[in-house]
């Protein structure tokens, strides 16, 4: 998201500024071949130009045009050819060097602008992470309201029927119990409706209920009228917590779904418990009746007990009996509890940097890979060309040892010329010449190997309106 995008380069009034820039660095970097005052602007524009500009090929381009020009100013001009080390150390360290400066500050102005947009990107993550774990909470502390109001005002409904079937209660009397009776059944099912659209959401099982002991909680059933026995085998309290919560939650759902679908039917809780683990079941008969029609609650009672029981790492089945009753079953290991995950409010480390920052991090790597591989070769190759360069003009600017002696001061420059090379050294040796009016002094070369001892040794011819008036032998 901050790569080389057209709005860190887009013209502007028609004109790319990184191109303007670059074609001002060029210039100004040529001229500091001349003078070294031109260096410093030259050095400002190559840093602004790879700092404003996302693209290499403007200042690729300049560059390239600025070298070619300088190659045929120095083939015109041989002369030229002295100011060649300059001109490469110019283009190398005011225009290659402050251009990759440029680059590279904007590569790591990238880089730390992607790694603020990760770290944004995280913390809202993590909000989202902590509204979802909150959302997550208040269901399972809905889902447990469900349970324990859905439970108790089944036992209502289930107390006032018992009460409209007392004998001496008189007629209005049974009226208001079956009043009361059916809006505690109301109650349930809308309930039911209301809990289960938040129960969609959940991911984890219901929390711990208030009270779990299963005892208790049969008491509460049989107190209400419901015909419930218990049957308890083993220890209780050497049952870890969390099988006892699941226990206690599966026997709350059956006795609520006894006294919703099967009114008038008894129940037999039968709890055993033994070493490697817990085992939950209750079973009850058919109901003397057919059960009035009620709306369908989706089945998530049943749904719930399943998740739970999966959560302890336990099984659950359910299912009717022979006897056109009804059972339900949970196996409840000790040893392999597993707790309920929790909702971690911190989002887990990412596996791997955000696309934005690998790609601000690829091209960071990349510019400073060239900022340190590219003016190196383009110092060698500049280097080794102005040598070959320089050899070849040097080879054509050799005058032999044998035309030297031959020559003789008082003789006509056109007498001298046929003995001369085609070309005069490319500089001037550091010496000093004759004075005198309409004196003209050139330079030829002794020898052209660079690996002899007089390499770098030069004749002097001097010569007053065009007769030879000097000859000297110069020294490298």
């Amino acid at each position: 998201m901050y790569g080389t995008t057209a709005t860190d380069s887009a013209p502007v009034g028609g004109r790319d500024p990184g191109t303007v820039l670059a074609v001002v660095a060029a210039a100004t970097t040529g001229l500091s071949a001349t003078s070294l005052w031109w260096a410093l602007p030259a050095m400002a524009a190559a840093f602004f130009a790879g700092h404003r500009s996302g693209r290499t090929w403007p200042m690729a381009a300049a560059l390239s045009v600025l070298v070619v020009a300088g190659a045929i100013a120095v083939v015109a001009v041989p002369a030229l050819l002295a100011l060649g080390s300059r001109f490469v150390a110019m283009v190398v360290g005011a225009a290659l060097l402050p251009w990759f400066a440029g680059r590279l500050w904007r590569q790591y102005q990238e880089l730390v602008r992607a790694g603020w947009s990760r770290a944004e990107q995280l913390e809202r993550e993590q909000r989202l992470v902590a509204e979802q774990a909150r959302l997550r909470e208040r269901a399972r502390i809905a889902q447990d309201m469900h349970d324990a109001l859905g439970h108790d005002l089944s036992l209502i409904a289930l107390s006032a029927g018992a009460l409209k079937l007392a004998p001496g209660l008189a007629q209005e009397h049974r009226a208001a119990a079956e009043d009361v009776r059916a809006r505690a059944a109301t109650a349930v099912e809308r309930l039911g409706e209301v809990i289960g659209i938040l129960r969609e959401e959940a991911e984890t099982a219901p929390a711990r209920p208030a009270d779990f002991s299963v005892a208790r909680l049969v008491e509460g059933a049989v107190a209400s009228g419901l015909a419930v026995s218990l049957h308890t085998v083993g220890q209780e309290h050497e049952v870890p917590g969390v099988v006892e919560r699941a226990a206690h939650r599966v026997v709350q759902e059956a006795l609520t779904n006894v006294a919703k679908h099967a009114p008038g039917a008894s129940a037999t809780v039968r709890v055993t418990h033994t070493a490697a683990g817990t085992v939950v079941s209750v079973e009850n008969s058919p109901a003397p009746a057919a059960p009035a029609a009620r709306p369908h609650g989706g089945g998530r009672g049943l749904v719930g007990l399943d998740e739970r029981v999966r959560l302890t790492g336990g099984t659950f089945t359910h299912g009717p009996c022979e006897d056109g009753g009804f059972a339900v079953t949970a196996r409840l290991p000790h040893a392999a509890v597993r707790q309920p995950p929790g909702p971690s409010l911190t989002p887990p480390a990412p596996a791997a940097l955000a696309p934005e920052h690998r790609r601000a991090r690829r091209r960071a790597g990349r510019a400073l890979a060239a900022a340190v591989v590219v003016p190196l070769l383009a110092t060698a190759a500049l280097t080794a060309a102005l040598a070959v360069w320089g050899s070849l003009t040097l080879s054509h600017s050799v005058l032999a040892p044998a035309d030297y002696a031959a020559l003789r001061v008082g003789q006509n420059r056109s007498e001298v010329a046929a003995l001369l090379p085609d070309r005069q050294l490319p500089y001037r040796p550091p010496a000093a010449e004759p004075k005198g009016p309409g004196i003209k002094c050139e330079y030829y070369a002794v020898t052209a190997d660079r690996f002899v001892d007089s390499s770098g040794d030069s004749y002097q011819l001097c010569f007053r309106h065009g007769r030879l008036v000097g000859l000297a032998v110069l020294g490298g």
